[in-house]
């Protein structure tokens, strides 16, 4: 089996000012997403907002760069993701089909295993 990293990705202005009910639903989502793939899920995390990220840069003058915030400025930003076990990609692409992302998408990418 191979692992592959399920990345949400969505507007983080439509999260701040949805309403309960939308929020609640989403979460009902992902809940119901857990409970119907207990077996394939390693592990997973809802992310802080962007503006709570801090960037590390290496620079060949000063040693590294910290900066507040998150690496490059987009409309959809990394929310949260989930760390799954399928057979190939065909299976992983099928579990990124359940992960709730309204108005988002889901970024599937396989794990590097290092020999």
């Amino acid at each position: 089996m191979a692992r592959y990293l399920l990345l949400i990705y969505g507007d983080e202005d439509a999260r701040e000012y949805a309403s309960e009910e939308g929020m609640a639903s989403v979460l009902a989502g992902h809940r119901a997403f857990g409970e119907g793939n207990r077996d394939a899920i390693l592990g997973g995390d809802a992310l802080e907002p962007t503006a709570s990220a801090t960037t590390v840069r290496r620079d060949e003058r000063s040693g590294f760069v910290i900066t507040d915030g998150p690496f490059a400025e987009t409309k959809e930003a990394l929310g949260g993701y989930y760390l799954v076990e399928a057979a190939d990609l065909d299976q992983a692409l099928a579990l990124a089909k359940q992960v709730p992302a309204p108005g988002g998408c889901i970024e599937v990418r396989p794990i590097r295993v290092f020999d």
